[in-house]
């Protein structure tokens, strides 16, 4: 039991710290890659769960193939050695202001809670729960139409990046002689 709370925080401080890496790190592959550590800790929290195939869905499909992609993109478009956006002023105040009204109202979330389900097992889960079957039964009966929306609009992004990097590069072709076509 102690060895699972020790593993808990050790995975959620690394989530967490993996989630405020992508938004605080200005350059985008670095950025990128923080969200990879965000994802693997992810699935260390899925495990805890006892969802051992929402673990190995979340390396295999998010934090390798997915955000292979995005490196990849990243490497293409290039710009990684370019901060994201420009400096507005009067933005940090306001996402300062944001964070403590964030904080206020999970502190708030949290003592109205009373902590009353802190020292119990928690919900009953039935074997199977997570499983591939269940998943798998899932996707295709109730989500299905979303689930197939979601990958159109990965394949969306996907050809919108390479539209983007072309568009930032130039349609010139070079010839043989190394002259524009």
């Amino acid at each position: 039991m102690i060895f699972e709370d020790v593993v808990f925080f050790i995975a959620a401080i690394g989530a967490l710290a993996g989630a405020a890496g992508v938004v605080i790190l200005r350059n985008p592959f670095y950025s990128v890659l923080s969200l990879v550590g965000h994802l693997f800790f992810l699935a260390v929290l899925f495990l805890l769960l006892r969802a051992q195939f929402l673990a190995a869905a979340q390396l295999i499909v998010y934090a390798g193939a997915v955000m292979v992609l995005y490196v990849f993109v990243v490497a293409y478009i290039g710009g990684a050695e370019e901060p994201i956006g420009q400096n507005v002023p009067g933005i940090r105040p306001l996402g300062v202001l944001f964070a403590a009204c964030l904080l206020a109202e999970l502190c708030i979330a949290v003592i109205g809670t009373g902590l009353k389900a802190l020292d119990t097992r928690g919900a009953h889960v039935a074997n199977g729960f997570g499983g591939p079957a269940q998943i798998g039964s899932l996707l295709l009966k109730q989500y299905l139409i979303p689930f197939e929306a979601a990958s159109y609009l990965l394949l969306i992004a996907a050809v919108g990046a390479l539209v983007l990097a072309r568009k930032r590069r130039g349609f010139e072709e070079l010839t043989e002689e190394g002259r524009p076509a």
